[in-house]
């Protein structure tokens, strides 16, 4: 793109900046559960539908709208927004405070969606300018690992040369972008073993056989996969935090439920954790006389892992919006997730971050998942600029 497209780009932007913010506002009122996006995603339909953007329908509550280029077919990029709310009450006290009682966007998905409906009315306006394919995944329920999925099992992301997504970062300054490389968030698997004991008096242990202790022991053997089988160099997180047993305190418990998540960055060790996490609590289960009468996991997020090509064009689009003092290249890893993953796992791509923590403005440094998480809105226009200036210079 030549400075003056990219001048014109951003006061467009600009212009359009405080209808991003009224619709963030609107669904930040309206906040639904994973899953349960329905009136979230009929407005977004609606707003495609003023833009006159084509689209088709993901499940039940997402959308994938197309945009094409007029200068001749080419490369295909999706660029993503994950809808979906938390069940947290909203303690903001703002006049957008949540209208709908125990949900809440306490991790800014209503800026992501409002954003990229931003970005979809510029990219509309400039489909003259680009060769190739532009479509916008407008995804349910990122909070629960379900929403990606339906995407890549249903096919949508066959084909596509390139995937791009932001995060609204209520730990990085307001004006700057982030585009780091290789892993920047760890997999999610939640896992779920039942132990199968026998009831006796707790007068006759000897009789029964103690699921309440099998399955403690199964807890602390399982803490020491992370400090004594992996590599100190690989951050590996195995967290219980579900222990239920026993009925009445002089029965020895014949069943008790451990609930607890994995945490790994890349698929290798994700994937031999999980296997020892089996294999200790059968081996365990066996060694008090007990078994386990289920083991289940639920594959939530893999590991987020930026394409290194990707990521380098990221970093040349922020330091273009930003300025390269502005750009972070080495954001701290976390241990949340986030299953822009598996888009990931099917298109090279990247998943950058645009900072919305004002340091004059205390609102806005609560942490994601608070109750009074809030964002500086002036972030909203970075986050549109950077859906629209990365696909259009992918595409260039």
């Amino acid at each position: 793109m030549s400075t003056l497209t990219k001048q014109s780009i951003q006061e467009e932007i600009q212009q359009n900046a405080d209808e991003v913010i009224a619709l963030r506002r609107h669904f930040h009122q309206y906040p639904e559960a994973s899953l349960k996006e329905f009136e979230t995603i009929k407005r977004i339909k609606e707003e495609l539908n003023k833009l006159d953007i084509p689209f088709e329908e993901v499940g039940e509550t997402g959308v994938l709208a197309t945009i094409e280029g007029e200068k001749g077919s080419g490369k295909t990029i999706i660029l993503r927004a994950d809808i979906d709310a938390l069940e947290l009450e909203d303690a903001t006290g703002k006049e957008y405070q949540s209208k709908n009682p125990g949900l809440n966007h306490a991790c800014g998905h209503d800026g992501h969606a409002a954003a990229l409906l931003g970005a979809a009315k510029v990219l509309k306006n400039h489909k003259e300018d680009f060769i190739g394919t532009i479509k916008l995944a407008f995804q349910p329920a990122e909070e629960i690992g379900a929403g990606a999925c339906q995407f890549v099992d249903g096919g949508f992301v066959e084909n596509i040369d390139q995937v791009f997504g932001i995060h609204l970062d209520s730990n990085v300054p307001i004006g700057k972008l982030v585009a780091t490389k290789g892993a920047t968030n760890a997999s999610c698997d939640i896992f779920k073993i039942e132990v199968e004991g026998l009831s006796s008096h707790v007068a006759q242990p000897n009789v029964g056989r103690d699921a309440v202790l099998a399955a403690a022991s199964i807890v602390v053997e399982l803490q020491k996969i992370a400090a004594r089988e992996v590599s100190p160099l690989d951050p590996v997180v195995v967290g219980i935090g579900v222990l239920d047993a026993g009925t009445r305190y002089n029965i020895v418990a014949n069943h008790a439920r451990i609930e607890g998540t994995v945490r790994a960055f890349s698929h290798e060790t994700r994937a031999f954790v999980l296997k020892r996490v089996e294999e200790i609590a059968n081996q365990i289960a066996q060694a008090h006389r007990t078994k386990i009468s289920s083991f289940h996991i639920h594959d939530a997020a893999g590991p987020l892992i930026n394409d290194d090509t990707a990521t380098e064009l990221a970093q040349k689009v922020a330091a273009e919006i930003v300025g390269s003092e502005n750009v972070v290249t080495d954001h701290t890893k976390s241990l949340g997730a986030d299953d822009f993953a598996d888009f990931l796992l099917k298109a090279p791509g990247v998943y950058g971050r645009v900072g919305t923590r004002n340091l004059d403005n205390p609102e806005t440094q609560y942490g994601h998942h608070h109750e009074k998480f809030d964002i500086d809105e002036a972030g909203l226009a970075l986050a549109t600029e950077f859906h629209v200036r990365y696909a259009l210079t992918y595409l260039s």
